[in-house]
């Protein structure tokens, strides 16, 4: 594939990391030796859960509304990352935001995108039910924004790969975790431009594989349901152009299962004291799952966010 015809620019990746809040740029980087030697590789974390909303949707948010300027009124679909980072950016330029988001959606990131101004709209069963809701709810001179197809939110995700790159060591094999595309995306179009021999796998939960399927087959895959304590990355309805968008950027997939999920967060929280939702350790949760792809390996993955409730910290990982 011809990169330089995709409509991701390397040069607007680079504007936006010079313009992006600082809480969210230049996130923790660094070799787990404990992990590392439990795992039998060189494990690079890329922590992105160490700012105000507790994870890497703030990079894409922020640069996203600052480009559209004041007055602006926005409506987007979440299951709570991206609201939360939309809302800290709204409230900072003092636009106005409604967030549709599942009647399931985890209650901490609810309750944290109304206490950031946010008005939080609960509808449907799932992720996908919401966003078709908020998209026929849009009103006269409100902008629609969606996760993984404004280009802005590819262009924030793009901001970690530029920094991933400043690290001494080269990488052998990157793990991303896939939800709707924009993360998986913004971090590959800048490898594949300046580190083409580090190979990228995305990693999806199997109890929501719409998006792996689809890249598997060739062809749109959708789900009637989907069945996963990661909400961050359950995409049942895959965004067409999240799939272009992906077209020879993906090396190989992953699907991993719940049980090695909540594992992979035990083994987080007890090596880092880092607590991370389930979504964010799908990469580790993959390398434990498939220990012969990786052995010997130098393999970064991305812990993308950190926002679960109380009783989940309690289930998943305090619990045995």
């Amino acid at each position: 594939m011809n990169f330089n015809t995709h409509r991701l620019s390397l040069e607007n990746i680079e504007k936006a990391a010079g313009f992006i809040d600082p809480v969210f740029l230049n996130s923790p980087q660094f070799i787990s030796g404990s992990i590392s030697g439990l795992l039998g590789i060189q494990l690079i974390i890329k922590l992105e859960t160490l700012n105000p909303i507790r994870c890497f949707k703030g990079r894409g948010a922020d640069w996203l509304v600052s480009n559209a300027g004041t007055g602006t009124e926005f409506v987007c679909a979440s299951a709570g990352n991206f609201g939360q980072a939309m809302a800290y950016a709204c409230r900072k330029s003092g636009n106005r935001l409604t967030v549709y988001a599942s009647e399931n959606a985890n209650l901490f990131k609810i309750n944290r995108m109304r206490s950031l101004g946010a008005e939080v709209i609960l509808f449907g069963s799932d992720f996908d039910a919401a966003k078709s809701e908020a998209k026929s709810r849009v009103y006269r001179n409100a902008r629609f924004v969606e996760d993984g197809l404004d280009i802005e939110t590819l262009e924030g995700s793009g901001t970690i790969a530029l920094e991933l790159l400043k690290f001494p060591q080269s990488i052998d094999i990157m793990l991303i975790p896939l939800g709707n595309g924009a993360l998986f995306t913004g971090m590959a179009r800048v490898q594949k431009q300046f580190s083409p021999q580090t190979r990228l796998i995305a990693v999806q939960a199997s109890g929501a594989s719409a998006m792996v399927e689809s890249i598997r087959t060739g062809k749109f895959v959708v789900h009637d349901h989907i069945q996963t304590i990661a909400d961050g990355i359950a995409v049942r309805n895959p965004i067409p152009q999240a799939l272009n968008d992906l077209e020879g950027l993906v090396d190989d997939t992953l699907l991993v299962e719940e049980a090695d999920i909540i594992h992979a967060m035990k083994i987080i929280h007890e090596h880092l004291g880092i607590v991370s939702e389930p979504s964010g350790v799908v990469g580790l949760a993959a390398i434990m799952e498939n220990p012969d792809m990786f052995s010997e390996k130098t393999v970064s993955t991305i812990v993308c966010g950190g926002n679960i409730t109380q009783e989940q910290l309690k289930q998943w990982i305090l619990k045995g």
